[in-house]
């Protein structure tokens, strides 16, 4: 049996310092003295990105800056790191003065973000030093407003810097097909071995009841190009992973049509949801090495 290597044993993550303080983001242009922050954004997509990273971590930072909002966080079993940012032009208006990192529960912003019902604009808001997060849902015909404050946490939080990398393999590709794909191997085993070749990307798994494989190949569909696969290989690329992990990353598969994945040796895969130009969710996972004895 494989053992799981943990992300740490990489050189491609290293410590850096945390973001600045106190951010602040509002509807509309607020008056000079104003001392909020806010943001209005459709709560679809912000819902959705805590849905994927909610079985990840509990508790994080949302780091606001002029930017956007990013988040960034590793799974208690240093196995999985998300990276997550939504740019300031996915929401309308956006407005940060300064640097600030909101610390909150994820448990929490879901049991909030359910009150939403869909196509709901949702605002979010908070002071210069804030004790509270204000997530405000108004109906798109403004006949019905509700309104919620999450208290914030204090999260000592390590900012990890992820260089630039030149995968092996990169594979882009249908992420409802990747969910399909994952789902339909964890009925044989718990891993799956991806391999990058010049024939295509090959998923393969084997358990105790038997064993499974689905290949995918470069495939240009003019008429449906969200079917498309695009391959790009520079060596052939063979790693092992989780795929509880892998699953709980196709919970973002709603944000985007398409998926792509980057392989390299001793490097953790990347599964990356883009958010149609205004940010992404990027999901690093270490590979399982070596036999456990």
């Amino acid at each position: 049996m494989k053992k799981m290597q943990n992300l740490t044993d990489h050189a491609v993550y290293s410590v850096g310092s945390t973001i600045g303080r106190s951010c602040y983001a509002e509807e509309g242009i607020p008056p000079a003295n104003s001392s909020e922050e806010k943001s209005t954004s459709n709560q679809d997509a912000i819902k959705q990105v805590v849905d994927a990273v909610k079985d990840l971590v509990h508790d994080c930072n949302f780091d606001c800056n002029d930017s956007g909002i990013a988040l960034q966080a590793m799974d208690n079993s240093h196995v999985a790191l998300v990276s997550m940012m939504l740019k300031a032009e996915g929401f309308s208006p956006f407005r940060c003065d300064r640097n600030v990192a909101l610390g909150i529960n994820l448990v929490s912003l879901t049991k909030v973000l359910r009150a939403a019902q869909d196509g709901d604009v949702l605002t979010l808001k908070a002071d210069d030093t804030p004790d509270v997060v204000n997530l405000l849902f108004e109906s798109v015909e403004k006949d019905r407003v509700s309104e919620y404050d999450i208290k914030l946490m204090d999260i000592d939080q390590e900012h990890l810097a992820i260089p630039e990398t030149d995968y092996s393999a990169t594979v882009e590709m249908p992420s409802a097909e990747f969910r399909r794909i994952c789902g339909d191997l964890n009925q044989l085993s718990e891993s799956v071995l991806i391999e990058a070749t010049k024939d295509g990307v090959r998923f393969s798994c084997q358990g105790e009841i038997g064993n499974g494989a689905v290949t995918i190949r470069q495939n240009t569909n003019v008429d449906k190009p969200e079917q498309n696969v695009s391959i790009t290989l520079t060596e052939p690329v063979a790693l092992t992973f989780s795929i509880k992990y892998l699953l709980n990353f196709c919970k973002a598969t709603s944000l985007s049509s398409k998926v792509r994945l980057s392989l390299s040796a001793e490097v953790p895969l990347l599964v990356e949801y883009t958010l149609e130009g205004s940010g992404y969710v990027r999901f690093y996972l270490a590979p399982k090495i070596g036999e456990d004895e």
